[in-house]
């Protein structure tokens, strides 16, 4: 998969999403340093918060191939500034997370998210799995085997079934 880095105001679902995609269970603890990790570069949300500490964002990004700008679909307010993508020179993807709590207003979250520059958004929910595979996909690279993948093997190939997008974990 291709490295991404993942950004965004505290509490936004960055480590939530992390551990979704690295099929892990979902428990919540405060980031309080960037995490390497193999394909994703976890991030606090004081970096994205603070000017200054946001200058170390800019250098990881050069550690990742894909940028991803997350916003919660329960913020009252975006973060990013209006074409703020135009600052990178990665690709810039938006993920709009907790698309499943009460009062979500994804498409206003998609809105932000395009105004400050995102061709690309994808909506997820940490918790269910939906949209984790889509953006998984997004980050595919030729050869790489996803999850799901893996679960729809069967040693007998005649049985034709519909291939389900669920993330094992």
């Amino acid at each position: 998969m291709k490295k991404i880095i993942l950004m965004g105001r505290s509490e936004c679902g960055k480590t939530s999403l992390t551990q979704a995609l690295r099929g892990e269970k979902i428990t919540y603890h405060k980031t309080q340093y960037i995490n390497n990790f193999d394909v994703i570069i976890d991030t606090p949300g004081e970096y994205a918060e603070n000017k200054f500490l946001g200058r170390a964002l800019a250098l990881y990004t050069y550690d990742a191939q894909v940028v991803g700008l997350l916003l919660s679909a329960t913020e009252p307010y975006s973060l990013y500034p209006p074409c703020i993508t135009n600052m990178c020179n990665r690709e810039v993807i938006g993920i709009v997370t907790k698309i499943d709590e009460p009062g979500a207003n994804p498409d206003r979250a998609e809105n932000w998210l395009r105004l400050a520059g995102c061709k690309t958004v994808y909506r997820v929910s940490s918790v269910n799995g939906e949209g984790i595979w889509r953006l998984m996909e997004h980050l595919r690279e030729p050869g790489d085997v996803m999850p799901w993948e893996k679960a729809d093997e069967t040693p007998d190939q005649t049985q034709t079934t519909e291939k389900q997008h669920k993330i094992p974990g």
